[in-house]
């Protein structure tokens, strides 16, 4: 068991964040026409606006907030919140966002399962990212009563020492041992996501990031240039 925990949350993170970063490299490079996700916007539209937008919404704050909750140092935060109360702001929000989220992943994949349809024109790989995405949501639900029942903050201090010792590359996963299994779970489950990421089409998300270079950029400045034309004669378009 030691070597098991030592390996998943000490080893298979760098793993996983390597296959990611030269994985989706690699896509980028090799496949670019793949670089995208596939539309089915024409076969039941309702039920794909609900199920996107819901889906969408949910996700994405929980990747900020988690990412924020993780890998912000607990000095930053002390002066104006406890760990106790940070812990209780993410149950709330997370669970919010979680549920939003996991509504709209259901209707997605309830339109991908049982609609004949698309079940036909979508790739193995799609259902298979749908799947573990709410298995995954799942779990991060059912983690919610294990932190209210650890109000102290333990488990967000743990949780959060354990990401950053990971991202500066000191990795201790001794922290993490106490920790219920729904926890340990969601974190190996999660980092599996990452090492899938380059094969699915998940990939999309990177232009979804690369939309704000685009805001961001400066403007194009472009002055017209005057032909001059014989007398006489008249420019057509």
């Amino acid at each position: 068991m030691n070597l098991l925990h030592n390996f998943f949350f000490n080893v298979y993170p760098y793993i996983c964040l390597s296959v990611f970063l030269m994985g989706s490299l690699a896509r980028f490079d090799r496949d670019q026409y793949t670089w995208k996700s596939d539309s089915s916007q024409l076969l039941r539209k309702g039920q794909l606006r609900w199920g996107s937008n819901l889906f969408h919404l949910g996700i994405l704050f929980l990747f900020f907030g988690h990412s924020v909750g993780l890998l912000t140092p607990h000095w930053v935060y002390e002066p104006f919140i406890t760990p106790a109360h940070k812990q209780l702001v993410a149950v709330v929000a997370g669970g919010v966002a979680g549920a939003v989220c996991f509504v709209g992943l259901t209707l997605l994949l309830h339109r991908r399962i049982f609609d004949p349809r698309i079940r036909l024109t979508s790739h193995r790989t799609d259902l298979l990212i749908l799947v573990v995405l709410w298995c995954q949501l799942v779990l991060g639900l059912v983690t919610l009563p294990f932190s209210l029942g650890h109000s102290d903050g333990t488990v967000m201090l743990a949780l959060s020492e354990w990401a950053q010792r990971i991202v500066t590359f000191r990795p201790d996963a001794n922290g993490l041992i106490p920790l219920d299994w729904p926890y340990k779970v969601h974190l190996v489950l999660g980092m599996t996501i990452f090492l899938l990421f380059p094969f699915s089409r998940l990939v999309h998300v990177w232009s979804g990031f690369g939309t704000l270079a685009y805001v961001l950029r400066p403007y194009q400045v472009v002055r017209s240039r005057r032909i001059g034309l014989p007398h006489g004669s008249r420019s057509t378009r």
